[in-house]
């Protein structure tokens, strides 16, 4: 058996009860050291990815996301799912041969969005919306690889905060294929339980990017997966953000007190 073969199925048997945290790392190292904490599994961010390359989220070419793909699957073991974004084209059929790419990068895992870009009409119509998962579901299975598709509803990003009705477009992406579904930006409880309920029995990951629940509380509302997005991400740019600004306005180095020792973090990366 492949070692994607392995990673994925390790993954699948996290979706298949109880609750699990699949932190979100920026590149190798970060990852290397989540790998060490002891998560089971990993997924990427596409805005902290986007900003180690000094870009906004969003704006990273397809080739560098594949390339970026297959140096975060090698950084560990673990089982990795890919923030694939919109699959890097709107028409169905494109949908599908990126999504064959991304698979062939050894990724255990992939989501894709139902966001548009565009202010005017920031969501796929729905028809669309599902004939693009059902394209990247047949593409996966045509892989003959078992990598676990995500279908997200971005409703609560773009000002359609509905609970209604993105419990509804995540029951028809789960419909047209997807293994798990989301929506970003859900932060009550009441709704999260009712897209769990909604969909059930396919899984629900949450999106926890603040202070609004905890991993006890979440499990109990009947949630799978729990995701950070770019929280990771944008912690520790607020920590250089800061120190770097009390530098240039005090001429004090307090921010250093904190830190980790550079010894320990070499001890994390010996032997690479």
């Amino acid at each position: 058996m492949s070692e994607q073969m392995l990673r994925t199925r390790a993954f699948r048997a996290l979706h298949a009860s109880g609750c699990f945290v699949m932190p979100n790392p920026w590149d190798p190292g970060s990852a290397r050291l989540l790998a060490q904490i002891g998560y089971k599994a990993l997924a990427t961010t596409s805005a902290g990815f986007a900003w180690t390359r000094g870009h906004a989220d969003n704006t990273v070419p397809l080739e560098m996301v594949l390339a970026h793909l297959r140096e975060m699957v090698a950084a560990t073991p673990l089982p990795l799912n890919a923030d694939f974004e919109g699959g890097f084209a709107v028409d169905p059929d494109s949908v599908g041969r990126n999504v064959t790419l991304a698979v062939a990068t050894g990724v255990a895992g992939l989501s894709i969005e139902d966001s548009t870009g565009q202010p005017d009409a920031p969501l796929f119509e729905l028809d669309l919306a599902v004939d693009r998962i059902r394209a990247a579901r047949a593409a996966i299975d045509r892989t003959g690889e078992q990598t676990v598709l995500t279908a997200r509803c971005e409703s609560y990003l773009v000002g359609r905060p509905d609970v209604e009705f993105t419990a509804a477009r995540l029951a028809a992406f789960a419909a047209a294929g997807a293994d798990c579904v989301f929506a970003p930006g859900v932060r009550s409880l009441a709704d999260i339980s009712t897209i769990v309920k909604s969909v059930a029995p396919t899984p629900v990951n949450v999106l926890v990017g603040a202070n609004f629940t905890t991993v006890a509380q979440l499990a109990d509302s009947g949630v799978r997966r729990i995701s950070v997005g770019g929280a990771l991400a944008r912690t520790a740019w607020t920590g250089a953000i800061k120190a770097a600004r009390e530098i240039a306005s005090h001429g004090t180095f307090k921010c250093f007190n904190d830190s980790v020792p550079a010894a320990d973090l070499n001890g994390a990366f010996a032997g690479k």
